[in-house]
């Protein structure tokens, strides 16, 4: 056991483990978003098309959010936008619990999303900057393992603190981001880059840069394409079980099968991949989500929903830290904020539009057109993989052979 877990954690930098724990910490309050329908709804009165707009609203702050957060932690640095981002969610957290007319919760939800999603393409390009290359599979499993455990305990948390005051769920998670914006003030140190390197790489810096370099691009795209798939276990996999007679619980049982099998399994995935080629491995993860999500047209029993959970979960364990990995690797340095930033929207606006179209197709085609979409899908996204990875290999070694082996760093503030 000391072993594997030295193989699976060991050697990793000394600010790569607070910037872990700052996820294990904020994941673990992450109460209010997970709950905001439901309070939406029984607390304040809201029709259930009124509660989705304001959830509409957290999103399209979001979106703005990883665009400008990106940004500026390339202008800015990253300790620095990491901690305007994380104070001022803290606020709107804690305010968001006091507003009172739809109005008033529109906009702080909005303000909410931007700051919120702002601090990811900082904290991403931080965790580029400190982990060796080597690593940065192994250190991207144990952060998405973080993620997904503090997720798991919020919601039995979250479950606890409505029972007594929904108040609760607001004042923790602003607590928990207020200590989280804490542990980045106090032993974070900035790791942006001094300079730029361009001259093989691309034009000038600016987002420009990072929509013109088509390499990342079509990666950006094929992920998007994945994130639409991915996405359905939120939206049109609940459908599809109520439709079955399946019950709102039993759904809930089986979704826990995801964030279980990620908790036990994802720290083995580094040693499973190591040494792999990253096209193969995000084709295979692919294959994987598209079968477990095209199976959902034979599921009836809630066993053979499981079946298809557990599969696509596979998918996703392999998929997380490989794309993570990818991204890093095609990140000019003096650019990886921004870049850091799209790879974010593509997912914000992948959770915009997935259950929008699944919606639309289960509706107008039916559970076999939307499921066999689903496979069709993520096969066409496998066979981009393999064709544009050679691609991504020969940029990724002009990126490192520019790339400065000595960063400059600046201590942080006590």
């Amino acid at each position: 056991m000391r072993g594997w877990l030295r193989q699976a954690a060991g050697g990793l930098p000394r600010q790569f483990w607070f910037l872990w724990t700052g996820t294990l910490i904020n994941r673990v309050g992450s109460f209010a978003v997970l709950f905001l329908s439901i309070y939406l709804t029984s607390q304040k009165g809201f029709s259930q098309s009124q509660a989705g707009l304001i959830l509409g609203f957290y999103g399209i702050g979001g979106a703005i959010g990883t665009l400008g957060g990106g940004v500026l932690a390339d202008r800015w640095g990253r300790r620095p936008t990491m901690l305007i981002a994380q104070f001022g969610a803290a606020a709107l957290m804690l305010a968001l619990g006091f507003v009172q007319t739809y109005p008033q919760i529109a906009v702080t939800t909005m303000l909410l999303g931007l700051f919120s999603e702002a601090v990811r393409p900082a904290f991403s390009a931080m965790m580029v900057d400190i982990v060796p290359e080597q690593d940065r599979v192994r250190a991207f499993s144990l952060n998405y393992w973080a993620v997904n455990l503090g997720f798991a305990a919020a919601a039995i948390l979250a479950g606890f603190a409505t029972k007594f005051d929904y108040l609760l769920l607001f004042v923790g998670d602003a607590a928990t981001t207020l200590i989280t914006a804490t542990i980045t003030a106090i032993f974070l140190a900035e790791t942006r880059p001094a300079r730029a390197h361009h001259s093989r790489t691309g034009p000038g810096p600016g987002m420009g840069t990072a929509l013109r370099d088509r390499v990342y691009v079509v990666f950006l795209l094929l992920n998007f394409v994945t994130v639409l798939v991915v996405l359905q276990h939120l939206s049109t996999l609940p459908i599809a079980m109520l439709a079955d007679g399946h019950s709102a619980a039993t759904y809930g049982t089986i979704i826990a099968v995801n964030g279980v099998l990620i908790v036990a399994g994802q720290l083995f995935v580094p040693k499973l991949i190591e040494g792999r080629d990253s096209a193969k491995v995000l084709a295979a993860a692919a294959l994987l989500i598209g079968a477990g999500f095209g199976l959902v047209a034979l599921a009836e029993t809630p066993a053979m929903y499981a079946l298809t959970v557990i599969i696509w979960t596979l998918g996703e364990m392999l998929q997380s830290p490989s794309n993570a990995a990818t991204v890093a690797a095609l990140s000019p340095p003096g650019l990886r904020g921004r870049y850091q930033g799209l790879n974010s929207l593509s997912w914000a606006v992948g959770g915009a539009l997935a259950p929008i179209l699944g919606g639309l197709v289960l509706q107008k085609g039916g559970g076999a057109i939307l499921w066999g979409g689903c496979f069709v899908l993520c096969a066409a996204v496998a066979a981009g993989q393999l064709l544009a990875g050679p691609g991504r290999i020969r940029r990724a070694l002009r990126l490192r052979a520019d790339e400065d082996p000595a960063p400059e760093t600046t201590a942080a503030a006590g």
